[in-house]
């Protein structure tokens, strides 16, 4: 596993090592002790899987109780991936981080806790699997709005279509609005 820094600290890309042939693949996309080596000492409480058909826009989602770092990966088709910094006391506060995420290259991001995270699907159909710090908490969960022009995403809308959002996600706050995290 290829563990690269990007230009928000604390965020990183991963590249997993991939075998396969005319048969298929293998792929090992987690092991506790080659993170820890690495010097990611986590625990993981939740594993979710979703599917999203293209055009589907899911977040930019935090929660401000029970933070949660994500280990972000495609499992099915490609999807633009992005991290926004939220940490109070950061000097990357604000900035933003995408990446195509793809089953191809079966390459993970992972999120820490001090981060909003949303995808973008850019292929017919994208299978989105993340596993998770800490718990799912309802009540503290924030959306920023997609399109906030503060953060000014570049976010690869296919044919230039507005995304589908959920309810949730259609009143996303400004980002000036949205809770700072520790």
């Amino acid at each position: 596993m290829q563990f690269e820094a990007t230009p928000l600290p604390g965020v990183y890309l991963l590249t997993p090592q991939v075998f396969g042939d005319e048969r298929g693949f293998f792929v090992e996309s987690w092991n506790a002790e080659a993170f820890k080596e690495a010097g990611f000492d986590l625990h993981f409480v939740q594993d979710n899987h979703s599917r999203s058909a293209q055009g589907i826009l899911r977040g930019l989602h935090y929660q401000t109780a029970h933070t949660q770092g994500k280990l972000v990966r495609v499992t099915a088709g490609s999807v633009y991936d992005v991290a926004v910094d939220l940490r109070r006391d950061s000097p990357t506060l604000g900035q933003w981080y995408g990446v195509t995420l793809d089953a191809k290259t079966q390459q993970m991001l992972w999120v820490p806790p001090g981060f909003a995270h949303g995808f973008y699907v850019t292929s017919e159909y994208a299978d989105f699997q993340y596993k998770c710090t800490d718990k799912y908490d309802p009540g503290s969960e924030v959306s920023i709005a997609w399109d906030d022009p503060e953060l000014a995403i570049d976010w690869p809308l296919v044919d230039g279509k507005e995304p589908a959002l959920s309810a949730k996600d259609q009143t996303g706050l400004a980002f000036r609005d949205a809770p700072r995290l520790a």
